[in-house]
């Protein structure tokens, strides 16, 4: 039974780490524009973000707050609030200038870390991913280490992809061809976040998690 679990859990990962969100455009964005640790930190974040959901989730928090929809909605508006908040941050701070070095970047590593937490700490996706698995997956039976075991690799799980992502983008051949388009592809990551923001925030809705 924990072996189905487990590979569900798995499963899940990838496919919600793969899908294309406001994480990886975070990730992508600051990977090319602050280089190979800002990249590394903002999956940091990310990682770290996704144990706090783990953590309420297991705590039964994540309970409540799937069937409560009032609680549910302010969550999403908040989330909503920030990813608009970095999207319009992005576009208005985007520039042709290109960075002599990774130090001169104006990404110090704890920057990073914080647009990765955050980003991801307020995505309702996020969210509804640590329940799906807690609630829908796990059975009462489970054991909470177990459980806390699938949690560490959701996490790190979501980080590793991340840092792939980076690791590809931060090439030099690669970086090369988004850096000589830069101040386009900054603007498009915040119109991007941005819209992310905006279709969080009209989904809110009074339908039950």
């Amino acid at each position: 039974m924990y072996l189905l679990e487990l590979l569900t859990v798995i499963s899940l990962t990838i496919v919600v780490a793969i899908v294309p969100g406001p994480d990886f455009a975070v990730v992508l964005r600051n990977a090319l524009i602050g280089g190979r640790l800002a990249g590394i930190m903002t999956a940091l974040g990310i990682g770290l973000a996704l144990g706090v959901h783990v953590t309420y989730a297991l705590a039964g928090i994540g309970l409540v707050v799937s069937q409560s929809i009032l609680l549910f909605n302010a969550l999403k508006l908040i989330g909503a609030a920030y990813l608009v908040f970095l999207g319009i941050s992005m576009y208005r701070t985007a520039s042709k200038d290109m960075p002599a070095d990774d130090a001169r970047t104006g990404m110090p590593p704890l920057k990073a870390l914080r647009w990765g937490f955050f980003t991801n700490v307020t995505n309702p996706k996020a969210t509804m991913f640590a329940l799906s698995v807690f609630l829908q997956v796990t059975s009462p039976e489970t054991p909470l280490w177990t459980q806390i075991g699938y949690g560490v690799i959701m996490a790190s799980g979501v980080f590793l992809w991340f840092v792939l992502v980076t690791l590809f983008f931060t090439l030099p051949a690669v970086r090369l061809q988004f850096m000589r388009a830069k101040l386009w592809m900054e603007r498009s990551f915040g119109v991007l976040l941005t819209l992310f923001g905006i279709g969080i925030a009209v989904t809110t809705n009074s339908t039950r998690p």
